[in-house]
């Protein structure tokens, strides 16, 4: 499966996910949604984000121009909330997740799906 495909299958097209983004864990857009577009600043923000969970706790982060507010950020997950919407955040052995969800999807649901996928390609050396 291409990764456009898990973006618009396993993510978004799960209707739990609205945008969403894989980036490489060494750089790099793998996939994204139509007009999701994260600049290199805010890759590299997401990428570091996992290195310095206290930064990223206390400053939270800016995807696609929006500011979010960190809720969660360990070694694997950077749970982020902007009012009713937030964004997932997962890091595999080689690409990171970032789902966004809109309200009404809750945050358990958008978890649920990326943190499966994430799940699944860590499964297959991903």
């Amino acid at each position: 499966m291409s990764w456009q495909a898990y973006v618009d299958t396993n993510l978004v097209g799960s209707g739990k996910v609205t945008k969403a983004v894989i980036l490489g864990q060494q750089g790099g857009v793998w996939a994204s949604s139509s007009g999701y577009v994260l600049s290199p600043e805010e890759q590299k923000a997401v990428l570091n984000a996992f290195k310095s969970h206290e930064a990223v706790l206390a400053s939270g982060l800016r995807l696609a121009g929006q500011k979010y507010f960190a809720l969660q950020a360990n070694e694997r997950s950077v749970y982020l909330k902007k009012q009713a919407d937030g964004v997932v955040i997962v890091k595999t052995k080689q690409a990171v997740l970032v789902g966004v969800y809109e309200a009404p999807i809750q945050a358990a649901e958008a978890t649920t799906v990326v943190e499966g996928l994430a799940d699944y390609l860590i499964s297959v050396g991903y």
